[in-house]
């Protein structure tokens, strides 16, 4: 048993260890189910079913990430954005990439489409495509 100043007490009796909780106006929770002998620790309910509702919300959220482009981006740009897109993915986060064409920029459609393709061969080794848009010029790529 763990007290309420998370001191390890040891093997404790039920009716005791129900006494000492009732003492400090705190509950008796079985934290892990053991072998031989549960883990109990006094401590207040409420906070604890709380915190970890508030921890499996944390952890069940993939993120998505967002890299939006032109079409007429540089190199340097371009790889910069692939080399963050490749320590997301490896950190398990999802990546959209989005190509924006403004005015005179859809008269070179096929070269946006062509980026597509390219940001998903540079990606392949680490994450495979979840939704290709090409009418919307997006792609979403989860890790592998």
């Amino acid at each position: 048993m763990i007290d309420h100043e998370n001191n390890n007490r040891g093997l404790i009796d039920t009716y005791e260890a129900l006494q000492l909780a009732q003492s400090v106006d705190l509950d008796l929770v079985v934290v892990s189910e053991g072998k031989e002998a549960p883990v109990a620790k006094i401590l207040n309910y409420g906070k604890f079913q709380y915190q970890k509702k508030k921890r499996q919300g944390q952890s069940a959220r993939p993120t998505v990430k967002e890299v939006r482009f032109r079409p007429n981006v540089g190199l340097a740009d371009y790889n910069l954005r692939i080399d963050q897109a490749l320590g997301w993915l490896n950190k398990g986060d999802s990546v959209k990439f989005a190509i924006r064409l403004r005015g005179r920029e859809h008269q070179y459609r096929e070269q946006a489409g062509e980026m597509l393709e390219r940001i998903i061969t540079d990606l392949s080794k680490v994450g495979k495509v979840q939704s290709l848009d090409k009418r919307s010029l997006i792609v979403q790529i989860m890790p592998a």
